[in-house]
């Protein structure tokens, strides 16, 4: 029979099993970064569309272009301002004009860095 101060692991067997889960963790982490990364992308293009059908939708309704974004949202086009996970910001997105010389906002782009997982320029999007 086995006394109760007897049982329990050896500082072997500890040992292994934490290596068993490092192993497991430097397996997944990497997939886990660029699953998160993945999601970001495809958040920012939802609300870069999203946004964009907006304008088009004021421009319909109103013959001419929303002055800013807060006016999309104000008169209910919008619930909120886009979101920008890459930045984490509501307010720095770098707003367009339209070409013909109008006043207001035509179209949206991300202000952030950097390139997408596509190898495009989050700028360009």
């Amino acid at each position: 029979m086995v006394s109760p101060m007897q049982r329990g692991f050896t500082l072997i067997e500890l040992m292994v099993a934490l290596a068993i889960v490092a192993l497991l963790l430097a397996l997944v982490a990497p997939r886990y970064g660029a699953g998160l990364r993945h999601s970001e992308d495809v958040v920012l293009r939802h609300n870069l569309a999203q946004t964009r059908e907006a304008i088009d939708k004021f421009h319909a309704d109103q013959g001419r272009y929303p002055a800013s974004l807060d006016e999309l949202v104000a008169r209910r086009y919008l619930r909120e301002l886009p979101y920008d996970p890459l930045l984490r910001s509501r307010r720095h997105w770098q707003l367009l004009a339209p070409p013909q010389g109008e006043g207001g906002i035509h179209d949206l782009r991300s202000s952030a860095p950097g390139l997408a997982g596509d190898g495009s320029r989050y700028a360009s999007w």
